[in-house]
Order: C-alpha cells, then structure tokens, then sequence
C-alpha cells in the first residue's frame, strides 16, 4: 500500500446552537457513535487524497487539537460557512444539468459516493462497513440498491480470479 495513510478518527462536533448544549456553547463534541468516548476508528486513505492533505497541513497547519479545517480565528467553521464554500465549489466543478440534478448537493453526499465506489471497486463490503464506521447490517440496508447493480463487477473479479488459477495450476479449480 505504498503511499496509503491513515486518517485516525476520535468523534464529531456536532453544531447545536447555545440553547442546546448544557454549557451555553455552540458546538458540541461527541464521541464516535455507538463507541467509547476515547476509541478511535483508523481509516485508510488512498495516495491521492494523501497529497491533497498533506498540501493543505503545509499550507494552513493544524488546529492544536489536530483539526485540519478551521475558520481564521481557529475555532471551528460555521455549518454556514461549508454551505456557501460548497456551493461555490459546486458551480464551478459541475455542468449545469448536474447542478440542476442534485448531484453532490451537501458534503455528506460525498460519504455515500465514496461508499458506493468502494463497493463498485470490488472491496469486501465488511472492509467497507469497517471502513464507514457502521455496521455491515446499515451498510446493506443503505446500499443493497447499488450491490444488486454490480453483477457484472462480480463476474469480472470471478472471471479473474479463475484465470490466474489456470496460469498458477494450469487447469480448472478441483471441484467441490
């Protein structure tokens, strides 16, 4: 996995809003869900988004309790702030007819297109369950829809796979 890293996750902030929280303030940090609060949840990333990160840390640092994306006071960015970036970002990447579709039309969309595109890779969908941070009974639930479309994904990793068994031990697996 040369050139893979590991993002290390211990939770979320959650914005609530002063009369919210018990302590007045806006933001509220949680622990992972359905985990302990110091557990952590380790995720690998693929070497491209590596570099995109490790450009951004050279560029703007990090926060100093390790958060990469911060507003220029330090604090944490306003959920208002990420919409308009978002859709600034949208307009600028996307055609008018996927705009006009929806396409990627929050952050957390990007969560479910990489899930699916994990699944449409071939990875084990409990390597993706693990990987999302959920169980592999909510990734069926949420996916089941894609898994059916993916016949001929499957075909293809069974297809190879028999003919590098055929190179190895040149003939047919044993029955059985």
């Amino acid at each position: 996995m040369s050139g893979w890293g590991l993002l290390n996750l211990s939770g979320g902030v959650v914005t609530a809003g002063k009369e919210w929280t018990d302590d007045g303030a806006v933001h509220e940090i949680h622990s992972l869900k359905c985990r302990a609060a110091t557990d952590t949840r380790h995720v690998p990333i693929p070497p491209q988004f590596v570099r995109v990160l490790l450009a951004h840390v050279e560029r703007f640092g990090v926060a100093l309790d390790g958060r990469l994306f911060r507003n220029q006071a330090g604090e944490y960015v306003d959920a208002a702030a990420y919409g308009m970036t978002w859709g600034r970002a949208r307009k600028f990447v996307l055609t008018r007819t996927e705009l006009a579709s929806g396409l990627a039309k929050r952050p957390y969309d990007l969560r479910h297109a990489g899930i699916s595109f994990w699944l449409y890779s071939g990875v084990d969908p409990a390597e993706c369950a693990r990987r999302a941070g959920q169980s592999i009974e909510v990734l069926f639930r949420f996916y089941v829809k894609f898994l059916d479309g993916i016949r001929e994904q499957a075909d293809r990793l069974i297809e190879q796979s028999m003919e590098e068994w055929d190179r190895v031990n040149q003939g047919p697996p044993p029955a059985g």
